[in-house]
């Protein structure tokens, strides 16, 4: 284990424990497929094994980790299986979060998406880090669902989130010229949709976006 984790903070540590490590996975330190060990983990963050035990479960609980009796818990791979389950999903999601938003956004609302779409442009303007732009981009989409206001529908959408970011990652990584030039411009059209455009128009955009990335991470697979 290299010192890419620092130890957890002495408070909520199967918490702490899980963000950390889901922290891990998202940078890449953690690639899909690599085994989580509950006693290096311990040793590395600084927390008990039971603590470990418990974060792993709640990344289990995200899908974004795979373990069972008497084998060693694995950060997901990306499977085609799983990419066509999730963002089948999440296009269903994310139809109804964009036609409710359209609703119920606040000034508020429609103020942080345009900002978020302005960093994502700032970020590719400067360094366009790969794992920045998929952070702008999930943030982006939390935010329709913050605006849309309903509980379960954010619930169900917080089940696949984890997975999702991952799958993203992954994305970007295989194809991130493709990526980099359609990020801006996908999220800017829903913006200005959430905020005065024809709601048939909207769904459809919503569909389409979630299609792209999954045509997209699927071609990647494929090479």
């Amino acid at each position: 284990m290299s010192s890419a984790l620092p130890k957890a903070p002495r408070r909520g540590l199967a918490d702490e424990s899980a963000d950390l490590v889901r922290a891990a996975i998202f940078s890449g330190h953690f690639p899909p497929g690599a085994p989580l060990r509950e006693v290096e983990l311990a040793a590395r963050l600084g927390v008990s094994r039971g603590s470990v035990r418990e974060g792993l479960a709640r990344l289990e609980r995200e899908g974004l980790v795979r373990g069972g009796w008497h084998r060693g818990t694995t950060v997901i791979d990306v499977t085609a299986k799983d990419v066509e389950e999730v963002y089948t999903l999440r296009a269903a999601l994310d139809r109804l979060a964009a036609t409710t938003a359209r609703r119920t956004a606040s000034p508020e609302n429609l103020s942080r998406l345009d900002q978020t779409v302005a960093d994502m442009a700032a970020e590719i303007a400067g360094a366009a880090d790969a794992r920045r732009l998929v952070a702008l981009d999930i943030a982006f989409h939390d935010q329709i669902y913050t605006a849309a206001g309903n509980d379960r529908l954010t619930t169900a959408w917080r089940t696949i989130r984890s997975q999702l970011h991952l799958f993203q990652l992954r994305r970007a990584d295989a194809g991130y010229d493709h990526y980099r030039a359609r990020v801006v411009d996908e999220h800017r059209e829903l913006a200005a949709l959430l905020r005065s455009g024809d709601p048939n128009t909207l769904a459809r955009l919503a569909e389409e976006h979630v299609d792209s990335a999954r045509r997209s991470l699927l071609a990647g697979l494929a090479d």
